[in-house]
């Protein structure tokens, strides 16, 4: 029993993995089950069995990418201790035109979830704590304060994906990259230490 769910889960991962990178190639926001089912050369019937719905599947390609995401910025905090350098490695990556199909597939499900789907009540649950837990943990590294550090973890979720959105809707890469450089720099300024307040006489 416990061999079999473990093989099932490596053909539904397998499955996942072909789907998104099909998406990140051409797109498939318009196919049906049977058209990715030939695209990714399996049958509409084995991503039925595995995801439940089309709906389930694109939703569970939307984790993974942000999966891997979030273990992306995890490899960069490694690499460097400059909040700075880290905002504007992670931009980069995420900027990159490659991932806008993906991206694009993000906020598809997000206005999905914010009309209150049904099938979108997990992404709710997850799309904004699965990333502000992981980064107020960083930050807190870098020394900020925990209260702190969960408001940073916050805003930079918000500005990362408004920019993100501002970016595949304008196409204006120079001045989303700008305003992207302004956060880099404003978020550095979070982990300064402030002047202590006079005392009062």
């Amino acid at each position: 029993m416990a061999e079999r769910a473990a093989m099932s889960g490596t053909a539904k991962q397998t499955l996942l993995e072909r789907c998104l990178q099909h998406l990140q190639e051409v797109g498939f926001s318009d196919l049906s089950m049977r058209e990715l089912a030939a695209a990714i050369g399996t049958s509409h019937r084995m991503l039925h069995y595995h995801f439940g719905s089309r709906d389930g599947l694109l939703v569970e390609i939307v984790n993974l990418m942000e999966a891997r995401q979030r273990a992306a910025l995890a490899a960069l905090e490694a690499d460097t201790s400059d909040l700075t350098e880290l905002s504007r490695a992670f931009w980069k990556r995420v900027s990159d035109p490659a991932l806008a199909p993906a991206e694009r597939l993000f906020f598809e499900i997000y206005a999905h979830a914010l009309n209150g789907r049904p099938w979108t009540a997990g992404f709710r649950e997850s799309v904004v704590t699965a990333w502000t837990g992981p980064v107020t943990d960083m930050l807190t590294r870098h020394g900020l304060p925990p209260r702190q550090a969960g408001r940073a973890a916050r805003l930079s979720l918000a500005v990362g994906r408004g920019l993100l959105l501002d970016l595949l809707a304008t196409g204006d890469q120079a001045a989303v990259d700008d305003a992207a450089e302004l956060f880099a720099e404003l978020i550095a300024r979070v982990e300064e230490p402030r002047d202590t307040p006079p005392s009062p006489r």
